[in-house]
């Protein structure tokens, strides 16, 4: 029920900062857009880049849930789960499903939307809305800065909804519309990040990835995101 009162809550400030965005509108709209799909595009690289290589807390657990090789529908594996879950905050949580998520890709497109942008929303987007509309309608903002907080904020609240369609076949007709036109991205072009786990972080579109990789390549070298933090120690 909060995520679902989370997510009409963003509606109406999104709805409020189109409304604003109209009553202001110049040729700057277009541009706007695009940057901030392309920074929506971005955020999601960079989130999922620090959440595949950030380590997980050892000794609760974990390791035995990712490396289980039985059943994952057993009594035994629900039960270890539930109990190793109760050990770990939401943060932590999040870290350990970008790491389980590469063994087991295709779980990730059986989650409902709710499920997959729920975090999101409450901790980032909402917030993050909630100031561009507070802003808005205190300031005189340019229509073409409202239209890159608008996309952004869009773009943002789907990147896991965006990233688990990577993993499914029957994906909305709006999925495959937004594909068609590369706003979105195809599963292929996101099958290379799953063979290396070394490029490619960005999930909405990928305009991205050129830069984000530059990033990673100095961010490894440097010893800043060593390849031991991908799976949770042993």
């Amino acid at each position: 029920m909060k995520i679902r009162l989370a997510l009409i809550l963003l509606a109406v400030l999104l709805a409020v900062d189109l409304g604003v965005m109209v009553a202001r509108a110049d040729w700057w709209i277009v541009p706007g857009a695009l940057l901030g799909w392309y920074l929506a595009d971005m955020m999601s690289g960079a989130v999922h880049m620090y959440m595949d290589y950030k380590p997980c807390r050892e000794g609760i657990g974990l390791d035995t849930l990712y490396f289980y090789e039985g059943s994952r529908e057993s009594d035994h594996y629900i039960k270890l789960r539930d109990a190793t879950f109760a050990q770990l905050g939401p943060f932590e949580r999040l870290v350990f499903d970008f790491k389980n998520h590469h063994p087991r890709p295709d779980a990730l497109g059986r989650r409902n939307i709710v499920r997959l942008i729920g975090s999101t929303v409450l901790f980032a987007t909402l917030p993050f809305t909630a100031l561009l509309t507070l802003v808005c309608l205190l300031l005189p903002l340019p229509a073409g800065v409202i239209a890159v907080g608008i996309t952004f904020a869009i773009g943002t609240t789907f990147a896991q909804y965006f990233h688990g369609a990577l993993h499914r076949q029957d994906v909305p007709w709006i999925v495959r519309a937004l594909r068609a036109t590369r706003l979105v991205m195809r599963p292929s072009d996101h099958a290379h990040h799953h063979a290396t786990l070394t490029c490619d972080f960005s999930t909405n579109n990928g305009w991205s990835n050129p830069l984000l990789n530059r990033v990673f390549a100095w961010l490894q070298r440097s010893g800043r995101l060593p390849p031991e933090g991908l799976e949770p120690a042993r």
